[in-house]
């Protein structure tokens, strides 16, 4: 992995659509001001320092009679308690 570019406050705010489309391509820039690193902009996939959330379709329908086998009395009367 490259090093991430270094970019001045001013700079980075004239070139943002470019760094962003770098982030894309995989690419960090750290911002400065006065040489300090104050921030950066890095990929969204750096970030969590992991893959990105699955979906969750895959489980559509797994809690089938969780609640007993009527859902909709059952959520009633837990709001009845929660409303006392």
């Amino acid at each position: 992995m490259s090093r991430p570019e270094r970019k001045g406050v001013e700079d980075a705010r004239k070139q943002l659509p470019a760094l962003l489309a770098e982030a894309e391509r995989g690419r960090s820039t750290i911002i400065t001001r006065h040489g300090r690193s104050i921030a950066a902009i890095v990929p969204v996939g750096h970030i969590a320092g992991g893959p990105r959330q699955k979906s969750l379709l895959g489980l559509a329908g797994s809690g089938k009679g969780l609640w007993g086998r009527d859902s909709a009395k059952t959520l009633r009367k837990l709001r009845d308690e929660w409303e006392r």
